[in-house]
């Protein structure tokens, strides 16, 4: 999932200035799982702006609404019209739904509430860590479901680095070493003595063009190169 974290209250306020009518708009996805930008978050921060407005004379109107994917124009489309009637929007989604959002509400100033980290997984209550750069060439299966593009701090692809001691990263010795962690996993699997004997494996980093765009072959029209970018 996409993770991502609130920013801190001070700067949300700051980049928020004299507006009067303010709609903030929650997520409820992956936003929603990290505690970043459901429904709960939004009331939340809608609750502290509104106890800073009273505190300090304020007479701000605070709207409150959460869709289920702000990264998807038809759960947008049913708000369009509530949300017109505000004079700004803070989004509480990913950067992606922070720009669909203001691309379809333009020219409603569209404002992040959050911080978008990276594509990670949950490995426990409150605890997220990255797993994949969406690098667009995917190697998992030659390296026994180890990304070194995002587990090594160097991204080596044909690691492990000179620098790596007893199985720890030479750049965070806190850290495993991703290239160790690989080979343990292709050893487990019998897999690498005939991994050793394959060329490099050589990384397409074309696929990291940007910004991207994907046509599903279902939707591709004769021409069209867009899918490949």
């Amino acid at each position: 999932m996409i993770v991502c974290e609130r920013k801190p209250f001070d700067e949300i306020r700051t980049k928020l200035g004299g507006c009067k009518k303010l709609l903030i708009l929650g997520c409820g996805t992956c936003v929603s799982v990290c505690m970043a930008g459901g429904e709960r978050e939004v009331e939340i921060l809608a609750t502290q702006l509104r106890m800073y407005a009273k505190k300090n004379g304020g007479d701000n109107e605070i709207g409150q609404a959460t869709i289920q994917r702000q990264c998807d124009p038809e759960y947008i489309e049913p708000i369009i019209d509530m949300a017109k009637g505000y004079d700004e929007l803070l989004s509480m989604a990913c950067g992606a739904g922070v720009q669909m959002v203001a691309n379809l509400l333009e020219p409603l100033p569209v404002l992040p509430a959050g911080n978008t980290r990276f594509i990670g997984v949950t490995e426990d209550e409150g605890n997220w860590a990255e797993q994949c750069r969406a690098c667009g060439n995917c190697l998992l299966a030659d390296f026994g479901g180890i990304c070194p593009m995002t587990m090594c701090a160097k991204s080596l692809v044909n690691g492990p680095c000179g620098g790596s001691q007893q199985g720890k990263c030479e750049v965070d010795k806190s850290q495993d070493c991703a290239w160790a962690r690989i080979i343990a996993r292709l050893t487990k699997q019998g897999r690498l003595d005939t991994w050793g004997e394959r060329p490099p494996l050589l990384k397409d980093y074309s696929r990291q063009q940007h910004p991207a765009h994907l046509v599903h072959e279902a939707y591709r029209t004769p021409g069209d190169e867009a899918h490949s970018k």
